[in-house]
């Protein structure tokens, strides 16, 4: 028999072994030379760790609601890596709180995902192209993994919509309306009557929602309405959803038929003067006031309004507020908006009666727009955390009414800019002056939908202790005085 000899080694050429551990030290010298090292963030994506460092502060920012700083910082990462998926969506959830429509769809070319669905149908419901808003949303709630809400409803409204231009105004006699808002005693509430389709009723301006919300008990499916202003200014094919407003109803006692949402209110160039009992809404954007602070403002995935602020003694600490008219007290804040402040939670006054836990204390120093306010009253306790959950950042608290009705508000330049005048009502600035120690008696903070004592409203119900006269230092005088114009 024969055997079978074992193979002989193969013989190394030593010029190909060279050449072989040249290649390799080669490319390992270019991957760690090629511009500087990569940080891999996942198995498909290299990041420099330059835009890696700008995309996590942009992240950061963003989760904090401080969107120019989340601007910059994304615009610096998308610099360097231009074509990076994560880096882009970031970038287009920035330009969507910014309402720049337009920039969100050309960031999310080629981004597949259903968060890039998610957007893409935003950014196209908001710019009013309902075809396409339907198109994506079909296609989205078809994956079974994806349970949204907002999608189900807003793709109800966009199949019924084909052909409609939303928002669409129309003015008699000029190209705006003034109508007085109804009084509700204790509460700081706007509520303003309007015609939802020839129906008239009272409406509550809500910018804690970003569209229109129609009582349930009237409306059982979103629908398509026109809303009718006094006798001169109507607004076809408003998008409404629908929402049980009869304890809110009950609580005021008085029907309400709609909560008026953030989109409306930038739409129609609304001027809200809660002591004056003014409700303006306009055709076209209007001129800066003679003196007012400029503020601007922030949409959070399209629709909650944010802006910036300041608290703690000399409003040094930067803080992030959502701003929800519906809610009757002053400002709210988490456990850590009282901490910028100064205040452990602990420290904080019970507020009793209240029908949930709550508790009462006084914020050194809060800045809104120029206007700063000391010995502002504040709470805790209000949900904020079901905000922080629905818009995905971590915001330090919310204004609610009970500060806004001590200003005249207009909205400007499609809702980015709010424009914040003090109103004569409030009297002379006589400078600092000090709050309440606590609420007066019988007085509860309210949370959304809930006003206090059952629904028996008494002067001085409704939220925080009013600003009192005299309690605002006014913004710098070279800060007073926008380009002339005047609101009409």
């Amino acid at each position: 028999m024969s055997q079978t000899r074992p193979a002989k080694p193969a013989k190394t050429n030593p010029s190909r072994l060279v050449a072989r551990s040249s290649l390799g030290v080669a490319l390992l010298a270019a991957l760690l030379t090629a511009g500087c090292p990569t940080v891999v963030t996942s198995p498909k994506v290299a990041r420099p760790p330059k835009a890696q460092k700008w995309y996590a502060r942009a992240q950061r920012e963003y989760r904090s609601a401080t969107i120019d700083a989340a601007h910059t910082s994304v615009r610096k990462a998308l610099d360097i890596v231009p074509e990076d998926p994560e880096v882009k969506l970031l970038a287009a959830r920035v330009a969507l709180a910014r309402l720049e429509f337009d920039e969100v769809l050309r960031l999310l070319e080629g981004v597949k995902g259903p968060t890039a669905q998610k957007m893409r149908a935003r950014a196209h419901w908001y710019k009013g192209e309902i075809e396409e808003t339907a198109k994506i949303l079909d296609k989205l709630l078809d994956n079974p993994d994806v349970d949204d809400k907002w999608a189900k409803q807003i793709n109800k409204l966009a199949h019924r919509g084909t052909g409609r231009k939303p928002f669409d105004v129309t003015t008699t006699e000029g190209r705006l309306e003034s109508v007085k808002m109804a009084k509700v005693q204790g509460a700081p509430l706007y509520v303003v009557p309007v015609e939802i389709d020839g129906d008239k009723g009272l409406a509550v301006i809500s910018t804690g929602n970003a569209e229109v919300m129609l009582d349930s008990t009237t409306r059982t499916e979103p629908s398509w309405v026109s809303l009718r202003f006094g006798q001169r200014l109507e607004v076809r094919d408003v998008p409404a959803l629908t929402q049980d407003l009869s304890e809110l109803s009950m609580r005021l006692g008085t029907p309400i038929k709609a909560l008026l949402g953030a989109n409306l209110l930038r739409h129609l160039n609304v001027t809200l003067d809660h002591a004056g009992r003014q409700f303006v809404a306009r055709a076209f954007a209007p001129p800066p006031p003679p003196v007012a602070s400029k503020v601007d403002v922030f949409y959070l995935r399209g629709g909650g309004m944010v802006l910036g602020s300041g608290l703690g003694e000399d409003a040094a600490e930067p803080a992030s507020l959502f701003v929800d008219s519906s809610m009757a007290h002053a400002v709210a804040l988490d456990e850590e908006g009282w901490q910028k402040v100064g205040l452990s939670v602990d420290k904080l006054e019970p507020v009793q009666g209240s029908p949930q836990p709550m508790k009462f204390g006084s914020i050194p120093l809060m800045q809104f727009g120029s206007f700063r306010m000391p010995k502002l009253p504040g709470v805790f306790g209000a949900p904020i955390g079901s905000v922080e959950r629905e818009l995905e950042v971590d915001i330090d608290g919310s204004i609610g009414a009970g500060l806004l009705a001590n200003f005249r508000l207009t909205f400007s330049d499609q809702g980015r800019i709010l424009w914040v005048e003090q109103h004569p009502a409030s009297g002379p600035t006589l400078g600092p002056r000090r709050a309440p120690a606590g609420p007066p008696p019988g007085m509860q903070p309210a949370v959304p939908g809930q006003l206090p004592n059952g629904g028996v409203l008494v002067p001085g119900d409704g939220g925080s202790p009013p600003l009192q006269p005299g309690s605002l230092i006014p913004p710098p005088s070279d800060e007073q005085v926008p380009p002339p114009g005047g609101t009409p």
